[in-house]
């Protein structure tokens, strides 16, 4: 290896060195091994790799190239290994081996949980700097996942954001660009324009459109689950409501799965900023928030399981099953619905050409990027409007925020309103819907009309931002449980005497909170009828509908 090979190297400072106490709490948990130089104790892409403390000697972290590799740390007295895949049993996105004859403690990752868990000091230490690893190698693209695509590909944008999601360290290439690094893959594998977007992986064929599914498998970002266990709790959905459940029950014994569709954080993964949620005075991005709390759930133990949605529940047998898309059916004890709800779509001829290449229905810093020095246009009269409004408006050239009502006071947090009522870089358009986008291959332009004067407007615009409303993901559950006029799911005293004998309840207790039409099913956060939109009171439904179902499980 190139000593001066630094393309790799991450900062010292993300390399605390355990002390002499530290040390000695963490050998009780393992073994010590004395080692050769250039033994290689893992390779990059290793599932269920071990956990390494330097006692003697010397230990790289490496990072393989097509051209050799970089050295991202030299590990000494006192260092170890490791940064979130320690955790989530997902492939090490690293390899490592010993630069001279040392001596190593080697625990592994069982263990390694129990000391997260249940050593407060300790495990707190290592999980702060297992996440600010994973963020630095993420920043750095520090992985072995290549994604080339196109600025005008709707299947791009939903592979980068997958990836960017879940937060899995990729380097994306842009067709458009024609750098020669672009242009030696496209060559050595044979892709063409019509391929894009295509995933690379070290030592591996490419994958030419890979569906969220698809890239799952392929970088091993799930756990292997087994359809024959009986889960404890299934929750459906890793939004707000979904993840509290699972930290809440895990935490408390219970064994938990997560079933989710694309990536945690649900609707709120894709706000901008969050203000207004208790705890985060400066806020917090929707992004963030979701992988503090997917870290939190698996720190417990709880499953979680992503591009794998629910696609039927069948709440006519005990244990309840649910099949899952693309995978084998799992069963559980009780059933959490956190589900959530989808921005409605805006009712145009044109729509669908322009979903992913010029409409949007998440502000994050994948879209931002694309629509940066550009006018916009934000739909929308919520509170994710208004922080898509507010956040775009640091990066675009100008917003335009449309809503069909009088103003903003009766759907928006009072702080928004003032913000965009502040900011010369807003225009807030009331009483104003868009009638029609027209572009040849991407978005070039939108028309709004205005409902008083009835006057329509057109501009240049290419991006717009939908975030109008909520219809609830209930299809899947097929009729199984009650739903509200509008598809939302009826708990606790919601339902009436009619919605219970339609169902055949067959307790003489009535349903508990937030406890549908079937015993033993609970629905929480946005799914639910008459629940309160914010992320705030989802964490508040998803925590108290575990204890729910522990008297459920009790019976």
């Amino acid at each position: 290896m190139d000593e001066s090979d630094t393309r790799a190297r991450l900062p010292d400072d993300l390399y605390p060195k355990l002390n002499e106490k530290q040390i000695a709490r963490l050998s009780q948990f393992g073994v010590r091994r004395s080692l050769p130089a250039g033994e290689v104790l893992f390779h990059q892409g290793s599932v269920g790799r071990h956990f390494y403390v330097v006692l003697e000697g010397a230990l790289e972290a490496l990072l393989p190239f097509r051209d050799g590799e970089s050295r991202i740390h030299l590990h000494e007295r006192g260092d170890f290994s490791g940064e979130l895949d320690m955790l989530s049993g997902r492939p090490s996105l690293v390899s490592a081996r010993t630069a001279e004859p040392s001596e190593l403690l080697e625990i592994d990752p069982a263990r390694l949980r129990s000391i997260v868990q249940n050593d407060p000091e300790l495990g707190d230490f290592l999980l702060r700097t297992f996440v600010r690893r994973r963020v630095a190698m993420i920043s750095q693209a520090i992985g072995d996942v290549i994604l080339i695509g196109s600025k005008y590909s709707a299947d791009t944008l939903r592979d980068k954001e997958f990836l960017a999601r879940n937060g899995h360290p990729f380097t994306y290439l842009e067709l458009e660009q024609q750098d020669l690094a672009v242009v030696e893959l496209l060559n050595r594998f044979n892709i063409r324009p019509e391929d894009i977007p295509v995933l690379i992986r070290r030592d591996q064929l490419p994958i030419r459109n890979p569906s969220v599914a698809e890239i799952a498998a392929r970088l091993g970002l799930n756990a292997e689950i087994s359809g024959q266990r009986v889960y404890d709790l299934i929750v459906v959905g890793a939004g707000p409501s979904g993840l509290a459940a699972a930290v809440y029950g895990a935490s408390e014994g219970l064994s938990v799965l997560v079933l989710e569709g694309i990536a945690p954080g649900g609707q709120a993964g894709s706000s901008s900023r969050i203000e207004n949620y208790l705890g985060f005075p400066m806020g917090i991005t929707g992004q963030e928030l979701a992988g503090r709390a997917f870290v939190q759930a698996e720190k417990f133990g709880a499953q979680v399981a992503v591009a794998r949605p629910a696609e039927a529940l069948k709440c006519d047998r005990h244990p309840f099953c649910v099949d899952c898309s693309g995978a084998d059916p799992v069963r559980g004890k009780a059933i959490l619905i956190a589900s959530g709800a989808q921005y409605r779509k805006l009712p145009l001829s044109k729509l669908a050409q322009f979903e992913g290449i010029g409409v949007y229905y998440g502000a994050t810093p994948v879209e931002a990027q694309l629509c940066q020095g550009d006018e916009v246009v934000v739909v929308g009269g919520g509170n994710s409007a208004g922080q898509a409004a507010v956040f775009l408006s640091t990066i675009a050239k100008h917003v335009y925020m449309l809503v069909r009502g009088s103003g903003l006071k009766d759907t928006m947090s009072q702080y928004l309103i003032r913000r965009i009522e502040q900011c010369p870089e807003i225009t807030l358009l009331s009483r104003t819907e868009i009638v029609k986008l027209e572009g040849d291959g991407k978005l070039e332009s939108v028309a709004w009309k205005n409902g008083d004067t009835g006057e329509t407007e057109t501009r240049l615009i290419g991006h717009v931002f939908s975030m109008t409303g909520a219809n609830p993901n209930t299809a899947w559950l097929q009729g199984c449980v009650a739903l509200d006029d509008q598809g939302f799911v009826k708990t606790g005293a919601d339902l009436t005497a009619s919605d219970l004998e339609s169902a055949h309840w067959p307790l003489a207790r009535r349903p508990y909170l937030f406890e549908t039409s079937v015993p033993g099913v609970f629905a929480v956060g946005d799914v639910r009828s008459g629940s309160v939109k914010r992320v705030a009171s989802a964490v508040g439904e998803g925590s108290v509908a575990v204890q729910l179902v522990h008297r459920v499980l009790a019976e």
